[in-house]
């Protein structure tokens, strides 16, 4: 049985709101520093829980509140910079055009949107999706690499004119092999957790965006902040991008980016303001399916969830979904107030001094992360990324770095 009885105690209550706050500010630091994952930091956590003092479960409700935070605050440098977390790769892009539209601060508040909008559907649903998913779990996971293949063929197909599809094959076969040859590489980095996804997805999607950049005017002033996406809409492209968050929740191998991904495809008509929603949704709901799925199946799903497995976390379950909670108030609120002076910030930097100082930070958490074999992902990933604007199709098509090794 699971313990899920919440303790009144005051001092135990204040020492889990101590520990959510602690996750809070890592998870905010990770999703504002291009390149840095919340996965890293919760394994570091991991790997020195021993010597953290308090209940373990003070550790876990920290790892969970990082991670939540971190699926809100990552947008703001996919957005400003064009360098995405792995999750929030497919829909970098569309969300940096609004910004050169001087739409960025729309886009922060769309993407709390999304990811709050998440968080609210996905824990009601949790349970009866968790029960549907216990019936056809065997079904689907047998049949893994087919649904998969559907997800190639749907980025292929849903682009418009033979040009743009023969550039969507091309940039996923090229990724494709990209993530063959890399993503089961024996690294070492400097730090006790090595992570080649580090340099893959910042050069597939980070690198060329800022090199474009060096020549580019920067970042320009932002108009008003007012959503002009209705609220309806909103509220059904959260609802997609919840419901694809739960695939990454329940299914071995599938990652927040390939869901993503799939809700790409599934609102490609609709334009960067649904893609910046979509994607904020599935990067959220995935932290609370996430947690069900390993409560009920017992396998951890994402990498804040594997580092919580290994620092033997025990499944308080309200104590957990708290801190989910928490986290993702703080992340609605930190996402708009942090996210506008990051836009102001930015917008008064040389864009060519600040492009090649982030193309450097990128190279130098290449080395850190995965070393030697890092350096060498982050340049081909920058060679392919490149695929995508000489074709003028979708970026999304570079995510064959994760699905072409899993089809296969």
């Amino acid at each position: 049985m699971l313990p899920v009885r919440l303790t009144a105690e005051p001092l135990a209550v204040a020492g889990v709101l101590v520990a959510i706050a602690g996750g809070v500010c890592l998870g905010t630091v990770s999703g504002l520093v291009p390149g840095l994952h919340a996965n890293t930091l919760a394994l570091l956590l991991a790997a020195t829980a021993g010597q953290i003092p308090g209940p373990r479960v003070y550790v876990g409700a920290a790892m969970l509140a990082a991670g939540v935070t971190h699926t809100f605050l990552d947008v703001v440098p996919a957005l400003a910079l064009g360098v995405p977390d792995p999750a929030m790769a497919a829909g970098a892009l569309p969300g940096h055009r609004l910004v050169v539209e001087g739409r960025g601060r729309e886009a922060l508040r769309l993407s709390a949107l999304g990811s709050g909008g998440a968080v609210l559907l996905a824990a009601p649903l949790a349970l009866p999706v968790t029960a549907v998913m216990k019936r056809v779990y065997p079904v689907v996971s047998t049949n893994l690499p087919v649904v998969l293949a559907a997800i190639v063929a749907l980025l292929v197909l849903t682009e418009r004119g033979g040009r743009r599809r023969v550039g969507a094959l091309a940039s996923l076969g090229a990724s494709g092999g990209l993530g063959l040859a890399f993503l089961d590489a024996s690294v070492e980095g400097v730090l006790p957790v090595a992570d080649v996804l580090v340099p893959l997805f910042a050069g597939l999607f980070g690198a060329p965006v800022l090199l474009a950049a060096i020549g580019g005017e920067g970042v320009p002033p932002q108009a008003d902040p007012a959503v002009t996406t209705p609220s309806g809409t909103v509220a059904t492209l959260a609802t997609v991008g919840t419901l694809c968050g739960a695939v990454v929740g329940y299914l071995p191998g599938v990652s927040s980016a390939i869901a993503a991904t799939l809700a790409l495809g599934l609102t490609s008509t609709r334009g960067p303001r649904a893609f910046v929603v979509t994607t904020s949704g599935v990067n959220t709901a995935t932290a609370v399916f996430a947690l069900f799925a390993l409560v009920t199946f017992g396998d951890a799903r994402t990498g804040v969830l594997v580092a919580l497995d290994r620092a033997s976390v025990p499944l308080v379950l309200p104590t957990l979904l708290t801190a989910v909670a928490v986290a993702a108030v703080a992340g609605a609120v930190l996402v708009p107030w942090l996210g506008d002076r990051y836009l102001r910030t930015v917008g008064r930097l040389d864009p060519a001094w600040l492009s090649v100082s982030v193309l450097t930070a990128l190279l130098v958490l290449s080395g850190v992360f995965a070393g030697p074999v890092g350096v060498a992902a982050f340049g081909a990933a920058t060679l392919v990324g490149h695929l995508p604007p000489r074709f003028d199709c979708r970026r999304a098509t570079l995510m064959g770095v994760l699905l072409v090794p899993l089809v296969l």
